[in-house]
């Protein structure tokens, strides 16, 4: 049934304005996405939904099946990138003209598209070997493309957070977190960086149970990480950098045996506080008398009795002062191998993993990463792995938007600015037209964008 049948055609202002108003939903052919065929555009350069299409065996009978593998994938990721994540947004826009263009069916006449029902049970099949490969195809996809752009790359940082996603069901292996207060799961995200570039590009996320350690997870996400990237950039340094919690010896050992570089935070006992104690002595009489917060930095060997060998622990000493609190000391630990000074590692180093928060941020706010209100825990998994893919699509344009008025734009900026486009379509015998606002102010930005992306100039 069409969504068109349930809901009032339209409203009557009658006092809003000098006359009155009638707002009616009764256009044919038209779409509020129109600009999303950006993103079948960036698709096409990535081949991104074909890799996980083939990772992903089609088990039904065949004399049953009305919807592929591929396109069931498809539709939700375009409609998660889209800002559609959930199953009823599905059923709502099944009939789309753009959503069918998307999927290569006629956008008027075409099939119309999997309902809610559909997509739901095809979540649910999800299983781990599936998931499993899946996740491989997902970050095979995203280091090829990144190999074509930095060929010569001379450092790879991989950067390994952990978010909380609460929950508010019966979901399996959703547990209550004493640490963030509530009842989650706690995904695992990764990103890369390469060189100077300030962008983190997103290539794996797993999702956890909600009593999981922070470590859980994260030397089998290495594993699978480091031979890739060794495989596409041979001439490359790998770094690893991570924030507290990670810091375990299996997770040292691995990293020391592997020899990539690696920054990770420690939380702070009582030898790694004995060794700030100097550095901090000073600070305090300074951030005293000048009321503002003093900062240094130093740094000690230390060994825990479960390392085979002593290591570099960086130390940022530190003494806050804030309005109408007491002053108080704030020393930082970090365990590495680099070489260079404790306050260059720090600062410009350690400190840079700080914009990984930011993609946490897109991926929850704007690609629906803590959507995981499935019964089952695999069928969560799945749609973690779904976000991310539409995530990657966007970054696609992220990166064509660099030379534009759209630099540096978040996903929420950047869909707003080109995907949700009020668009007629029509269609004669020999071409499609997509007719979009005259009066857009992104235009110029679209136009570059869709160049970039393919598209002939007329």
């Amino acid at each position: 049934m069409s969504n068109a049948a349930t809901v009032p055609q339209s409203v009557l202002f009658p006092d809003l304005f000098e006359r009155p108003l009638v707002a009616s939903f009764d256009q044919p052919d038209t779409s509020s996405d129109g600009g999303a065929v950006l993103l079948k555009a960036a698709d096409r350069r990535l081949g991104l939904l074909d890799a996980l299409a083939a990772a992903w065996p089609d088990e039904r009978a065949a004399h049953k099946v009305q919807h592929t593998v591929h396109d069931l994938l498809a539709q939700r990721v375009f409609g998660i990138a889209c800002g559609h994540p959930d199953g009823n947004d599905a059923d709502a826009l099944a009939d789309d003209p753009i959503y069918k263009l998307l999927l290569d069916r006629d956008p008027l006449t075409g099939r119309r598209l999997a309902s809610q029902p559909s997509l739901s049970r095809f979540e649910h099949r999800a299983r781990p070997r599936p998931l499993y490969r899946l996740a491989e195809a997902l970050a095979d996809v995203v280091i090829a493309r990144h190999r074509r752009r930095h060929r010569r790359a001379r450092l790879v940082t991989v950067d390994l957070d952990v978010t909380a996603d609460p929950t508010h069901g019966a979901q399996q292996l959703s547990f209550f977190n004493g640490f963030y207060d509530t009842w989650c799961y706690l995904p695992l995200v990764a990103t890369l960086t390469f060189d100077a570039e300030p962008r983190q590009y997103v290539v794996a996320t797993i999702l956890r149970p909600g009593n999981a350690a922070t470590a859980i997870g994260v030397r089998h996400l290495v594993r699978q990480l480091l031979p890739k990237l060794w495989a596409a950039f041979p001439k490359a340094q790998l770094r690893v950098r991570l924030d507290g919690g990670f810091a375990t010896p299996a997770l040292f050992n691995e990293l020391d045996a592997a020899g990539v570089e690696y920054l990770i935070g420690m939380a702070r006992n009582s030898r790694l506080a004995k060794a700030a104690t100097p550095l901090l002595r000073p600070l305090r009489r300074a951030a005293r008398q000048t009321g503002e917060t003093a900062t240094s930095f130093g740094e000690t060997t230390y060994q825990a009795r479960t390392w085979p060998h002593a290591r570099r622990v960086i130390i940022k000493a530190e003494v806050t002062c804030h309005p109408g609190r007491e002053r108080r000391d704030n020393p930082r630990f970090v365990v590495t191998n680099l070489r260079q000074s404790p306050a260059w590692i720090y600062q410009h180093v350690y400190c840079a993993r700080g914009d990984s928060e930011n993609r946490l941020k897109e991926l929850h706010r704007a690609l629906a990463l803590g959507r995981t209100s499935c019964t089952r825990f695999w069928a969560n998994q799945l749609r973690v792995l779904l976000s991310a893919a539409a995530f990657v699509l966007l970054q696609e344009l992220q990166l064509h938007a660099d030379r534009t008025t759209l630099a540096g734009a978040q996903v929420e900026r950047l869909r707003q600015a080109v995907l949700t486009l009020g668009t007629r379509v029509t269609r004669s015998v020999r071409r499609l037209v997509l007719h979009f606002p005259a009066t857009h102010p992104h235009v110029r930005v679209w136009h570059q964008l869709a160049q970039r992306l393919g598209a002939v100039a007329r």
